[in-house]
């Protein structure tokens, strides 16, 4: 019997070595090679509600970061823009639907952007979130770096609150991704329809967005930034156009281009677009100002136009860099000034703790009753030596001393 147990333990040890063997197996440098690990980005923070005011959802929202599924229309436009990613859901209520979607960006520029390029102008204004307006059913607006475009199957006096409610839970960038372009600023106050102001930085959104020029001109190659507004004018309406480009020496080619297929009237090529068709001949005008190129079209008289064009001013908003301007000779000067301020303060101590120990002393031996110098001092070291030494002449010894 005890040979019989001793044989099953060395089978069981057989028949399980082989799996303990592969399991501690340890991968080969070609399989830790293999292995690698994949970081993905973080979910999106949620932008619509599940509910909200008794609207409820009929099915999960949908996230999606590919701009022509978002809008294959317009996904140039979006691009340009920054688009970063589109939430969307559908709600009900009484019978009454709602459709949402939000569309997200890298920051506040692209946001805004890309409202002005799905608000078209004459739409009425709205008070939700940082700009709105709507059309029939539909409702337009944008905070932060978010565009909510709502569809209600039924426009309801409540509706507006019901808006207000998701903006107001919209995120907002901070720094640099919070502010608005820049070129926007140059647009004059004074009888703006604030409602069709456009800012475009690509081909794709200027001519989307109702451009006057034909976006193969503007330049957008050159990093050109446009902002467009209508301006009621006492004569008639007119259509402001200002580009922004990156230096003065690039706003001044343009200019030339521009002003040239101004004057080139129908032998213009490309051919002129419908806003410079429907426009006063003698009242477009373009001139320069700084890094803008500003263009004025429309029906308005010549005067009007042109004091319209005339109160665009670009003012540089320049800062102060300190740069490095020590040369070598100068870094040599102060060298050689910090060393001999060293041998100056040196020596100037050397002579303070002279005068400090030596007056202490003077001090010490007027307290005892003795000169200020040492000098009268009759102290002398007397060294007494003796040396005994044999006389060999006298044959005996003989102590001598010899003093030293």
């Amino acid at each position: 019997m005890r040979l019989v147990s001793v044989l099953l333990g060395f089978a069981m040890l057989a028949g399980t070595a082989p799996l303990t063997l592969a399991q501690g197996a340890q991968p080969t440098p070609a399989e830790k090679k293999a292995a690698t690990t994949v970081m993905l980005p973080p979910a999106p923070k949620k932008l619509l509600p599940e509910a909200l005011d008794g609207w409820l959802q009929t099915a999960p929202e949908k996230i999606i970061t590919d701009a022509a599924e978002a809008d294959g229309a317009n996904a140039a436009a979006l691009k340009e823009y920054g688009f970063v990613s589109q939430e969307s859901a559908s709600y009900a209520r009484e019978g009454q639907t709602l459709t949402i979607r939000a569309l997200s960006f890298g920051d506040l520029t692209g946001a805004y952007g890309a409202y002005s390029f799905y608000r078209q102008n004459g739409w009425p204004k709205e008070s939700i979130g940082t700009g709105a307006a709507s059309f029939h059913n539909r409702v337009l607006f944008w905070k932060g770096s978010t565009v909510v475009d709502a569809t209600f199957s039924h426009i309801a006096p409540e509706s507006g609150g019901e808006l207000r409610e998701i903006a107001a839970k919209l995120p907002m960038p901070t720094g640099s991704k919070a502010e608005l372009p820049p070129v926007i600023s140059f647009l004059p106050k004074a009888s703006i329809d604030p409602q069709t102001t456009h800012y475009a930085l690509g081909q794709a959104s200027y001519s989307g967005g109702g451009g006057v020029l034909p976006a193969s001109i503007v330049g957008f190659e050159s990093d050109a930034e446009t902002a467009t507004a209508n301006y009621t004018l006492s004569s008639g309406p007119a259509t402001l156009t200002i580009i922004e480009y990156p230096t003065p020496q690039i706003a001044t080619a343009k200019l030339a281009e521009i002003d040239a297929y101004i004057k080139a009237g129908s032998a213009a090529k490309p051919a002129w677009p419908k806003p410079l068709m429907d426009s006063d001949i003698a009242s477009l005008e373009v001139r320069k100002s700084g890094v803008l190129v500003i263009l004025v079209s429309g029906d308005a008289i010549p005067d009007e136009s042109h004091r319209l064009l005339e109160s665009v001013h670009y003012e540089a908003d320049l800062m102060s860099v300190t740069q490095e301007s020590d040369s070598e000779i100068k870094k040599t000067g102060q060298l050689l000034m910090s060393i001999a301020s060293f041998v100056i303060i040196g020596s100037l101590a050397a002579v303070l703790l002279g005068i400090f120990l030596g007056g202490g002393r003077a001090l010490y031996r007027m307290a005892r009753g003795k000169p200020i110098s040492s000098v009268y001092d009759e102290e002398f070291i007397h060294l007494d030596l003796a040396e005994k030494w044999e006389d060999p002449e006298a044959g005996s010894s003989e102590a001598i001393d010899r003093r030293k």
